[in-house]
């Protein structure tokens, strides 16, 4: 069976959409038959396709579901690498492992999941290491950004580790070069949502319509024209890093999607700027992950390598 954790950012979502989100295009009719049939579960029981999600939540369906619904075979265009490769892909982005889970740093620009258009993520790799007893994914990270990815290795640590996240008894620390200076410190406080139209995969803030989103920032040293921040997502909305920033009049470098051509300064990286640096697990551990390259050279050209974290930032103003 495949299973799928409901992160923090899909909460209110139906479940039909999540399900084509993490698992493919699947035409309406045919998925309610699922639904009815118990084929495609929540937390278990049988659910609606309109039913809202909430974080923590767990989704379970038969792993070729699709392809065995709709009689056809596995797609060709998507290639399964063998369990060997797999295996060392992972191992080469492992910086901790633990009974209950295994930690990743997470390459920018490697999916976290599959996608229209995405046949290499991590969840495929992580299905082809492991076949048959597979580690659980129970966050995500954005595409273009790096840095730390947490798996569960068995059910009872997705429950608690995804409930750790919905409840913020796990937090996460990222990394960002801006351009310009927000301030020494500060919470910024803006509602998202979805953007409509050809938008639909951006988000917006809507101070009436949205979801809270709530993120604090801590400046650790600033040069010239960018800054280094540490930045502190206390709720875990799509994009939300990128898009508070953005709205506050310092986009996070090389972040196009939200600042177009002015999220570039010449001689930087074009990648976006932004990585997922330490976690701290209930129980007091604290994880890291080495810093991503374009991000420590960028820091090392504006003359801020110097100030990069060895240890968790404190976020002592909103604790």
């Amino acid at each position: 069976m495949t299973e799928v954790n409901v992160p923090e950012d899909a909460e209110g979502m139906r479940l039909d959409r999540f399900f084509r989100k993490v698992a493919g295009p699947i035409g309406q009719g045919l998925l309610e038959r699922q639904l009815r049939q118990g084929k495609i579960r929540l937390d278990g029981a049988k659910a609606k396709a309109n039913t809202r999600l909430l974080p923590g939540q767990q989704l379970t369906y038969p792993e070729h579901l699709l392809t065995t619904a709709a009689g056809s075979s596995p797609s060709p265009s998507a290639p399964q690498m063998d369990q060997q490769a797999a295996y060392s892909h992972l191992s080469n982005m492992l910086v901790a492992e633990h009974t209950d889970w295994l930690a990743l740093n997470k390459p920018a620009g490697l999916a976290v999941q599959g996608g229209s258009g995405t046949s290499r993520h991590i969840d495929g790799l992580v299905r082809a290491a492991f076949p048959g007893q597979s580690p659980k994914l129970v966050h995500r990270l954005d595409k273009d950004t790096s840095g730390l990815l947490l798996l569960a290795r068995h059910d009872r640590a997705a429950r608690e580790l995804a409930a750790g996240f919905a409840q913020k008894t796990i937090n996460k620390a990222y990394l960002a070069l801006v351009i310009g200076d927000p301030g020494a410190e500060g919470r910024i406080n803006a509602p998202l949502r979805k953007a409509g139209g050809k938008g639909a995969e951006k988000m917006i803030v809507d101070q009436d319509t949205g979801q809270t989103a709530v993120t604090d920032f801590l400046r650790l040293d600033k040069a010239g024209p960018v800054s280094l921040l540490a930045l502190r997502p206390v709720t875990g909305r799509t994009h939300q890093l990128r898009v508070h920033m953005a709205a506050v009049g310092t986009p996070i470098l090389g972040d196009g999607k939200y600042a177009g051509s002015a999220a570039h300064i010449g001689g930087f990286a074009r990648q976006l700027h932004l990585h997922a640096r330490f976690l701290n697990l209930a129980d007091g551990t604290i994880l890291s992950a080495p810093v991503a390259a374009h991000l420590q050279a960028s820091a090392e050209q504006a003359g801020l390598a110097g100030s990069l974290p060895d240890a968790m930032p404190f976020f002592g103003f909103y604790s």
